[in-house]
C-alpha cells in the first residue's frame, strides 16, 4: 500500500489579494513559506521516500521547504497543477459571482480525469511508499473527490499548508 500525505501551497499574494490564480506560477508570501517551515517540521519526524509536486512555483518552493529536512529532492508533475480557470485566470474573485463563465474553464470532467490520472501515477510510480504531494486547493479537492467516490461539493476545501493523508 502507499501512503499519500496531501498537501497545498502555502499562502501566496494572490490568495491575500482574492485573485483567480489558476495555472498562474504565483508567489508564497512571507506568512505562506512560514506555513511551509512549520509544516517541514511537522512532518521532520516522518518518513517519507518521495516528494511530489505540482510544477507551478507556489507548489514547488513549498515542496522544497517542506523536503528540505529530509535532505531529498522533489519530482514535478503538470497533473497536480490547479484548475485552468481560462478567462477567469487573473480576475479578482468576488467580481466573479455572477460572472458568465467562459468556455475556456477546466471542466470538472476533465479536472477529475486529471486526478485520477494523479492518484494512478502515485501508485503505479511509488508502490508500497509514503509520498508527500503539494498541489493546490481545487486539484486537491478533485483528487480527494476521485479517492472518496464523492461529489466535489462534498470534500471540504483545504487551508494552505494543510496535509490530508490517504491509503492507495
Amino acid at each position: 500500500m502507499t501512503t499519500l500525505y496531501l498537501v497545498r501551497h502555502g499562502e501566496t499574494i494572490d490568495n491575500v489579494n482574492r485573485i483567480m490564480q489558476g495555472q498562474t506560477q504565483g508567489e508564497l508570501t512571507e506568512n505562506g513559506r512560514e506555513q511551509a517551515r512549520e509544516l517541514a517540521r511537522k512532518m521532520a519526524g516522518e518518513h517519507i521516500d518521495v516528494f511530489v509536486s505540482s510544477d507551478l512555483k507556489r507548489a514547488v518552493d513549498t515542496c522544497e521547504i517542506v523536503a528540505g529536512p529530509h535532505g531529498c529532492g522533489i519530482v514535478t508533475t503538470p497533473l497536480l497543477r490547479e484548475r485552468d480557470w481560462g478567462g477567469f485566470t487573473g480576475r479578482y474573485i468576488p467580481d466573479l459571482k455572477d460572472a458568465v463563465w467562459p468556455d475556456d474553464i477546466e471542466t470538472i470532467d476533465a479536472l477529475k480525469e486529471r486526478a485520477a490520472r494523479f492518484l494512478e501515477y502515485v501508485r503505479s510510480s511509488y508502490p508500497s511508499s509514503v509520498v508527500l504531494a503539494v498541489g493546490h486547493g481545487i486539484i486537491n479537492k478533485a483528487v480527494q473527490s476521485v479517492y472518496y467516490g464523492k461529489e466535489m461539493k462534498d470534500i471540504p476545501p483545504m487551508s494552505n499548508a494543510e496535509v490530508r493523508r490517504l491509503v492507495l
